[in-house]
């Protein structure tokens, strides 16, 4: 690791305890899921708003 990344790594998340850190990844990962969720359905409501306007 790099003086760079170190440094401000140590700074954001240095003072966290294990299980703090634990909770953070999940919500990391939660956040993620929940991203892709919303992403597929917008993409499937563009598609049904192109599919009822009768552009296809």
């Amino acid at each position: 690791m790099t003086e760079q990344t170190y440094y401000p790594w140590r700074a954001e998340l240095g003072g966290l305890k294990l299980d703090q850190m634990k909770r953070l990844k999940e919500l990391e990962r939660e956040k993620a899921r929940l991203r892709k969720a919303v992403s597929d359905l917008t993409l499937e409501k563009m598609i049904l708003k192109e599919a009822a306007s009768g552009k296809w």
